[in-house]
Parts: C-alpha cells; sequence; structure tokens
C-alpha cells in the first residue's frame, strides 16, 4: 500500500484504473477500503478514469493529526497536499457524508487541484451538526479528561488507526493532555450551528474561489443527519451548482443505518452514483471525450 509523507504526515492511499483522475471521500472515521467505496472507484475506473482512495488523516493506515480549527479543515489540507504530491493534474473531488465537506472545503480552497466536485448526504441542521460534535470529539474529550491520554488510545474509536499504524499509539500519548483537550473544544465547536454558513468551516472567500462545475446529490427528506435543506441551500448558494435526484428512494440513509450491523457499511449502494457521476463529468467537465 503506497504511503506519502506529508508536511510530517503519513496518508495511505491506492489508485484504481488509468485515465482522468477523480478521488473518492467517504464519511465518518472510515478507511478507503469501506464497503461500496472500492467498487465505486472501480466503476468510476471502467469509464476512462484514474481513481484516488485515500485515508483521511485519523482514519485507515494514516496519521492520527490532532491541530487546526477543525478535522475536516486538517483532512482537507491533506487531501490538498496528495493531490498535489500525485501530480496527476485537476481532479474530480467527490464524496460524501463526512466526505463531502472535506470536498467542498478541498475544492473551495484549492481551486489549482480541483476539475469538479461532486457532494451528496451533506451534513446539516441543527440536530445533525450537534450529533457530529458528539461523534467526533465528546468520547476523546471525556477519556482525556477522566483517564488522560492512555484513556484516549483505550477508546474503540482510536483502536482501528492504531492497529493499522502502530505508530499512531505513540502519536496519542505523547500528545499534551491539555493541547489535546483545546483541540477537542475547537473541533466540536467548528460543528455549531451558529451561524449562517452552508456547511461548517466555509465562509464567503472560499465560495467565492469555487469556479468548477459542482453536482449536489438532493438528500432525503426523511434524512436527519443529512438534511434536505442543507443540499438545497448548498446548490443554491454555490455558484453555477447544479442540484440533482440520488438513485435511490427517500429513506436511503435511514435503511442503510439499520442495516449496517448486517452489510458492515453505510456506503454499500453508493455505486449506483457512478452513471450519473460519469454523465455529469463528460458534460460539464470531460466533454464527450472516452
Amino acid at each position: 500500500m503506497p504511503v506519502a509523507e506529508l508536511n510530517g504526515i503519513e496518508i495511505a492511499y491506492e489508485l484504481v484504473g488509468e485515465g482522468r483522475p477523480w478521488v473518492l471521500t467517504p464519511g465518518g472515521r472510515f478507511p478507503k477500503d469501506i464497503g461500496g467505496l472500492p467498487e465505486m472507484a472501480h466503476a468510476l475506473a471502467e469509464h476512462g478514469n484514474q481513481v484516488v482512495l485515500w485515508d483521511r488523516p485519523n482514519c485507515g493506515a494514516s496519521s492520527v493529526v490532532f491541530a487546526g480549527s477543525s478535522e475536516s479543515e486538517v483532512q482537507a489540507d491533506a487531501l490538498a497536499a496528495l493531490l498535489r504530491h500525485l501530480d496527476i493534474g485537476p481532479t474530480v473531488i467527490a464524496g460524501g457524508s463526512g466526505g463531502a465537506r472535506v470536498s467542498l472545503l478541498t475544492a473551495a480552497r484549492n481551486p489549482d487541484v480541483t476539475a469538479g466536485l461532486a457532494m451528496w448526504w451533506i451534513s446539516g441542521g441543527v440536530p445533525g451538526l450537534l450529533q457530529l460534535a458528539n461523534y467526533y470529539c465528546m468520547p476523546s474529550a471525556d477519556a482525556a479528561w477522566h483517564g488522560g491520554m492512555d484513556a484516549v488510545a483505550a477508546l474503540d474509536q482510536w483502536h482501528e488507526v492504531q492497529e493499522r499504524n502502530p505508530a499512531n499509539r505513540d502519536r496519542i500519548l505523547a500528545m499534551d493532555r491539555t493541547e489535546f483537550l483545546d483541540v477537542m473544544d475547537r473541533w466540536a465547536v467548528a460543528y455549531c450551528p451558529c451561524d449562517d454558513a452552508l456547511v461548517p468551516g466555509l465562509d464567503a472567500a472560499d465560495i467565492a474561489r469555487l469556479a468548477a462545475p459542482i453536482l449536489v446529490f438532493r438528500s432525503g427528506a426523511s434524512d436527519m443527519s443529512h438534511t434536505r435543506a442543507t443540499s438545497e441551500a448548498l446548490a443554491a448558494g454555490l455558484p453555477g451548482a447544479e442540484l440533482v435526484e440520488p438513485p435511490w428512494g427517500d429513506d436511503e440513509w435511514n435503511e442503510r443505518r439499520a442495516e449496517v450491523e448486517q452489510t458492515g457499511s453505510l456506503f454499500v449502494r453508493w455505486p449506483r452514483l457512478v452513471p450519473q457521476l460519469v454523465d455529469w463529468s463528460e458534460r460539464t467537465i470531460f466533454g464527450d471525450a472516452q
């Protein structure tokens, strides 16, 4: 498995296929081989594309990183650095759920590496954003408060990154407890639905830099975590964005959550997005070249 060391951070990645460059980013803290993502990459590769799969900081075999104003910004900076390192040219940046947020921040702040931007399952709404702070930050903050960094390293949510990259245990244990708690505070506040930002961390300057084609899949009306209003507001607020219906029913997110113990992944049906993604990219980015 290739690993790039970028600004002192190890980023594990994989290249699938050959041709026009894409990068896919999942949500949560899931790794690049989570069910549905490799299958989606191979489906895109069948249409003459080269797809980057990568483990974000704090995911899979990449380094853990506790710094910055938000975890999403740390990951967006890492993705931009990886694309420059790979030197594959302007890339179609695509992702869902947390991967949508990382993709958006990457594209907005790094137009030189961005050929296009596609997003689905965009987190939003008051309950949706508050549950992100609870999911990503509160277990680690609670562990650090009451047991120090040894307790953080013992959390289930950090088990996989230590198993896949044993150096991550040392990185966690070497972190100053007070500094770590400050980071968790910043990262949690970053999700606060306290202003008019379309998504956490995106400001007017970011939006103004977006010039590449943008595709937004509408979220389900039943989805509390990725509200329909968020997807519609994002499509309306980003320059030239297209809003389209996804290739599944309104209850997709709830159904995937209910079945995750059987399927092992929330993303198993993401390959269904490929025909629409290919049609959009060939119409707006690549022309009709095959």
